[in-house]
């Protein structure tokens, strides 16, 4: 897949991930993910959206002008009503924007969390000595944050912590700055962990480099 991030944006935030181990204890993990389901269902969604829409307008042009024969105005019903379905179809298929449009927000949560435990069991997260990893996931079709801590951390990051961490991400991933929303999210996981090792003790059981998935 392309890279969301650029090298000096991925730089600098392997060198943010890095400082804010040795600060806290963790071992943080950040991952941009393009999007966590394929979602067969949304291109249907639209199509019945266009094909829909496309029926009302025949039926207004029947009342307003209709025609004499029954024929023509059946094949310019099924014309426009397949071509707008079509047409819809395409276009959720090929614009993520549009797409999402048919995505209902529960969904996207539930798939986004499922990627997020999925990747964490994958790379082994749960191994780290003092059980004290967290993952940070993006997904970008869905729109998504998820943050998902190890045993060792949720004390400190509660359901009512990364809600707020979630909160303060959120502009910044809608406004499409993925590297920001992602320093942000870094910054609200250092001031929730309170570390208790010094710098000096500090083992970094996990690799700081950036995930980044196409996903489903």
């Amino acid at each position: 897949m392309k890279h969301t991030l650029n090298d000096e944006e991925r730089r600098q935030l392997d060198q943010r991930i890095a400082d804010a181990e040795k600060r806290t204890g963790a071992q943080i993990v950040l991952a941009v993910i393009e999007r966590s389901d394929a979602y067969a269902e949304l291109p249907w969604k639209a199509f019945a959206l266009g094909a829909s829409i496309a029926g009302l307008l025949v039926l207004v042009m029947n009342l307003l002008c209709p025609l004499t024969s029954a024929s023509p105005a059946a094949l310019l019903a099924i014309v426009m009503m397949l071509g707008a379905g079509a047409g819809f179809a395409l276009l959720s298929v090929f614009v993520a924007d549009f797409a999402t449009l048919f995505l209902h927000t529960h969904r996207a949560e539930v798939e986004t969390r499922q990627y997020a435990e999925s990747l964490f069991l994958s790379r082994q997260m749960f191994a780290t000595s003092k059980r004290k990893a967290v993952l940070l996931l993006v997904s970008l079709f869905e729109r998504q944050v998820v943050v998902l801590p190890d045993n060792g951390l949720t004390q400190h990051l509660n359901q009512d912590a990364t809600e707020k961490i979630i909160k303060h991400m959120r502009p910044y991933l809608k406004a499409g700055q993925t590297a920001r929303a992602l320093e942000t999210g870094l910054k609200k996981l250092e001031e929730n962990i309170s570390g208790d090792e010094r710098s000096a003790s500090f083992v970094n059981e996990l690799p700081n480099d950036i995930i980044e998935e196409k996903g489903a």
